[in-house]
This record gives C-alpha cells, structure tokens and sequence, in this order.
C-alpha cells in the first residue's frame, strides 16, 4: 500500500520508510507540510506517519487539512518524543488515529501500521481472495496462479486486485486512474495502458486460465470470466445504455465470431502478449448504421 512520510529528522525519516518497505509498502518521503498537503490532494494514499511537533507546522491544523483533503478513511499515525498526556489528547482530537513515542523500535512500528491498516482496509486484510485459479494474499501484496507466486509490482499488484474484485465490470479510464492513483487522470499519460499491459502479460490472462481483460475504445476496460471455448456475445444495446454500464454491470459487446484460442495459438499468429482483445461497442436495432470509435 501506499504510505507518506513526513519528518525533519533523516534518521527517523528512514528508519520509518525502512521499516514500511520491508512490510511491501510503497513510501513516498516528506519534510515540509505544505508538500505533504499538496500530495495528498493529488495523489492516492494508504496511511500518513508524521512527526507531531515540526517547526513551523501547525500539527492540529494540518491533519484536519489532511481530513478535509482525503476524508476519514485514510489513517493517520503520528510520532512524537513528548508522552504527555495534554499532547496525545491534542492529536488524538484533532482526527489522528494513533500514535508512537520516540524512540521508536521497529517491531512497535510494524505493529501500528498493520493495524491500523488492517482495521481501515478490512477486506484487503482477509487471509485470501480466490478468483478461478488466481489467489490473493492481501496481507503480503501477493498474487498465485496456480500456486506459484507471480512477481508484480505495487500498482500492478493494486491494479490487478480491483480488476479481479469488479470482475465483468466495465471500467472507465477514470475510474482506474482515480482507484489506483487517485490523481486527475489527464495529467497522466499512456501509464495505464501500459500497467494493463503488463498486468496481463504476467498473470496470463486469457481464456485457457477463465479470464480475458478486454478494452472498449472510448469506454475503458473489463475483466471477463470466461471459459476457454466460449464467445463473447451480448444483445445489441444503445450507447447510452452502455455509459450507464458501470451503475448496472451490464454491457453490450459485438459478437466475436470465432471462439477464444489459446494464448500459444495467437502468439503463433503473431498476436502481442500485451495486446489487448478489442470487443467493439455495439448500437441500438433502432440506429440505421453506426462508426467504429
């Protein structure tokens, strides 16, 4: 998951992040609130550890900013080399969670931090999520197939999971970039496509394993449990139907014609592992005719 760091003290600032990453955690480091702040609006974070008593920094004023930037569901663990108790009430009021004194052991750390992961992210923390022959361990960021660990990297690892749990559900770019960036999705690039991509090259996702990720042009990208000889059909349905997909689960894909062939067969016609199966969005029986977008 996703953790920002923020302290004034280097030592403190990597024994934190070393402590996160040997957890399988990716850490983002910080010394100045205002960054931390900005951070925070822009980007997708899991948990926030910072020193209570920077110079400087208001610490009550930035974690209501912080609240008000990421809501009440993202947790906050702050540090502190002061234990009174007028200090920890402060923190605790101003909508932090919870707290550690310096100096700080690294085994307290890894403690707070899986709680207070575990009792924010309840389902990301059960023992495992299975999807056909595909096995989650959320608690270690690991995905089997068939048993054998696949090695992915933290947000091809995020990615994968909210692909397999809104399984034949049509995902808008938007709606990807937003759950597994959480920034504006016009300011980033082809760092999608090429994270499905690779997704669905290491996972080895095709028909032969009951799964087929397939892209919509204009409309996004689904996940398909499918069997090895089966076809891709569904009804003819209107576009406006099918931007209302995602509140509905249902969408309306043209009909492929031959049945799905296993992944040796299309590498042997010349087919990319990090292709894409294009399904072509179909239009209403009322339209006379209508334009591949």
């Amino acid at each position: 998951m996703r953790i920002a760091i923020l302290d004034n003290e280097r030592d403190q600032l990597r024994l934190v992040t070393h402590t996160a990453t040997n957890l399988g955690h990716e850490c983002h480091e910080y010394a100045d609130g205002a960054l931390l702040l900005q951070a925070v609006q822009a980007q997708r974070f899991d948990l926030l550890i910072f020193y209570w008593r920077l110079p400087g920094i208001d610490s009550p004023a930035l974690v209501k900013a912080l609240r008000r930037a990421a809501g009440n569901r993202l947790p906050i663990l702050f540090t502190t080399r002061r234990a009174d108790a007028a200090n920890m009430a402060m923190s605790l009021h101003a909508g932090a969670d919870d707290f550690l004194i310096s100096p700080i052991s690294d085994v307290e750390l890894e403690a707070r931090i899986g709680g207070l992961l575990r009792r924010s992210y309840p389902a990301l923390h059960e023992p495992q999520l299975v999807f056909g022959p595909y096995q989650f361990l959320p608690a270690w960021r690991t995905v089997k197939l068939y048993g054998v660990r696949v090695e992915l990297r933290s947000r091809e690892y995020d990615l994968a999971l909210f692909l397999f749990q809104n399984t034949g559900r049509l995902l808008s770019r938007e709606q990807l970039y937003q759950a597994i960036w959480g920034a504006d999705f016009e300011v980033l690039s082809r760092s999608l496509d090429t994270h499905l991509s690779r997704v669905r090259a290491k996972l080895d996702l095709w028909p032969a394993n009951g799964f087929l990720l397939a892209a919509l042009r204009g409309f996004g990208y689904r996940l398909e449990a499918v069997l090895a000889q089966d076809e891709v059909q569904a009804g003819p349905i209107s576009q406006q139907r099918l931007m209302k997909a995602n509140s509905t689960g249902a969408c309306g894909y043209a009909s492929v014609s031959r049945p799905f062939k296993a992944r040796s067969e299309l590498i042997g016609q010349g087919a990319m592992r990090g292709d894409f199966e294009e399904l072509t969005p179909v239009q209403d029986r009322a339209s006379p005719r209508m334009e591949r977008s």
